[in-house]
Parts: C-alpha cells; sequence; structure tokens
C-alpha cells in the first residue's frame, strides 16, 4: 500500500500628573509675601477595566457549548467521536472541541477550563491572521500589487503586447524608489479585462514560476539527501503546503510562490525528506536539518506570514 504523508503547514497606565509649581516668595522692600499656588487636585479614581472595556468573546458559526475563560466568553462547536482523548482545534471560524462518546460534559468542562490560557490565546492568534488576511486581500485591477518570492510586483495591464506562450512578462527596475516595488508583471489583458480575467492570468504565470522554481529547488536538494523524486504535482490546498508519497511523488501548493525562495527551500527538503523517514520522528528532522540547519525559523515564517486569500 503506497505510504503518504501531508505536510500540514494545522495598560491603562494613569497618566502622570501634570507638574505643580512649588509656592514661591517676593521680596519687597524688606517685607516677604508668599504667593500661594492651588492645591493639586486628586485623580478621580480610575474606572475598573471590565467597565471600560467589554469582556473578549469567541463564537465559533456552529457553535454549540460555550465557556467562560477567565474575562473571555468562549462560544465554540463541540463535536462527539471515534477518539481515546478531547482533542482541541483553533482554526480560522474558531475552537472546535472533540471527545469519545463515553466522556462525560463535566470532564469535557474541566479540560476546556484547564486549557483555557492556551484556547484564548490561539484564538487571539487566529483572530489577528484573519484580519491579516482580509487587509492583504487583493483587488484585480490594474495596478494592483502581488506577492512573488517574498517581493511586492505591480501588475500592468499591457495590450500592446500578447506575450505569446507566456501570458505576461516581469520587469526589474533597479532604480526604484526605496518602498517602491521594483518589479513589474506586465500581464497581455486590455484596460477593460474583468477582475476574474486578471486573476486568472496572474495565477497562470504565478504556477508556472512555481513549477520551474520547485523542479529547479528539488533536483538540488535530491542528491544531497541521496534520494530521487519521480513527478511533481502542484495543488491549491487550503491548509496543505506539500505531501511526499513513498514512490517519489512530490505535491507542492503553488501558493508558495509567494515566500521567500528560503521558505520554499525549507518545504521542499521537509517533502525529500520524507522519501527517507516516512514520519517526523526525531530521525526525520535530523534528515531535514542536515539540508535546512535553521529548518524552524524558516518554519515559523511559513506559519506566521499573511497570504492574500485567493
Amino acid at each position: 500500500m503506497r505510504n503518504l504523508l501531508q505536510l500540514t503547514l494545522d495598560l491603562f497606565a494613569p497618566e502622570p500628573l501634570p507638574n505643580v509649581p512649588p509656592a514661591r516668595t517676593e521680596s519687597a522692600q524688606g517685607a516677604t509675601k508668599t504667593i500661594a499656588t492651588a492645591e493639586p487636585v486628586p485623580p478621580a479614581p480610575a474606572a475598573p477595566l471590565a467597565s471600560v472595556m467589554a469582556p473578549a468573546s469567541f463564537r465559533h458559526p456552529r457553535a454549540n457549548r460555550e465557556a467562560r475563560l477567565a474575562d473571555t466568553h468562549v462560544a465554540y462547536e463541540f463535536r462527539r467521536g471515534k477518539r481515546r482523548t478531547i482533542g482541541f482545534v483553533v482554526g480560522p471560524d474558531g475552537l472546535v472541541v472533540s471527545a469519545p462518546k463515553w466522556v462525560p460534559l463535566y470532564e469535557v468542562d474541566a479540560a476546556v477550563r484547564e486549557k483555557g490560557r492556551w484556547i484564548v490565546s490561539k484564538l487571539a492568534e487566529a483572530q489577528e491572521r484573519q484580519r491579516k488576511l482580509a487587509a492583504n486581500r487583493i483587488e484585480w485591477k490594474d495596478g494592483t500589487t502581488v506577492p512573488f518570492l517574498g517581493e511586492s510586483v505591480i501588475v500592468v495591464l499591457d495590450p500592446r503586447h500578447g506575450f505569446d506562450a507566456v501570458g505576461a512578462v516581469l520587469n526589474s527596475d533597479s532604480d526604484a524608489l526605496p518602498g517602491v516595488p521594483r518589479l513589474t508583471l506586465h500581464v497581455g489583458l486590455p484596460h477593460t479585462a474583468t477582475p476574474q480575467q486578471i486573476r486568472d492570468a496572474v495565477q497562470a504565470w504565478l504556477m508556472r514560476q512555481a513549477r520551474r522554481l520547485f523542479t529547479e529547488r528539488l533536483d538540488h536538494f535530491a542528491p544531497q539527501l541521496g534520494v530521487q523524486w519521480r513527478k511533481l504535482s502542484l495543488s491549491s490546498a487550503g491548509t496543505r503546503w506539500g505531501s511526499a508519497s513513498a514512490d517519489g511523488a512530490i505535491r507542492l501548493n503553488w501558493r508558495l510562490i509567494h515566500f521567500r525562495q528560503s521558505v520554499i527551500d525549507y518545504v521542499v527538503a521537509h517533502e525529500l525528506s520524507h522519501l527517507r523517514v516516512m514520519d517526523h520522528s526525531p530521525r526525520f528532522w535530523d534528515t531535514v536539518r542536515t539540508v535546512v540547519p535553521d529548518y524552524a525559523r524558516r518554519r515559523n515564517a511559513l506559519r506566521d506570514d499573511a497570504l492574500p486569500p485567493w
């Protein structure tokens, strides 16, 4: 049976008081009089934080149970299933808790409370990631920008050229001003092109670049790891960056082309390492480390960077 492994890459301090000048004296013809200054008025006591800020709240769209974790209200989806332990998954929709059929609800509630700090932290991280994704959403029009190998690329509709067989051409401006993207992608479309046409043309070009670069990096790392890959497929999976099978077939997400090459190299090395060690044991990570010593840092970049939704 073919063994397939997939990589799831799953204050309110009070303001300082104003400086109150000390009482000063004036002398006139030997007499001294004191000019009093106003007594400082003590600040009003700060309102309790709970009365100023509404408690944080996270709600899964299919929530069927709720919990109060410190000052945070969490409404989560609860599932029963064929498993041996209580499991917690935090995703874009929120928290999902799964438990065996025989575990009573009071034990589930206790487990949720015990994991409360972790749950709230992960929910906040997921919420921030969704905010970044929304901010990175691409508006498909002339002049929009897309990430390519860690750099921003300006999309230029260029109806003068058909760019036969390639669809678009990447130009580089070494004299670009600081903060201005130096790369422009000239797409052979008229200025009347629809957002869908622009999106399709840019995606097709990115996928061609992905296949070319992924093939090059597979050929680079395979001899170093002493393995041989036989087939490369591009995927559009929403949560998986790659997979490898024992017969040498490699599957990589084309959207990796948005990342810096160092991050792409980590994923390529990760999948090729599975051709030697088909699990995530310490021996597997030691294998990855032989070609990518700083794999942990690159893996974090893969997890933390927010790519535009397609």
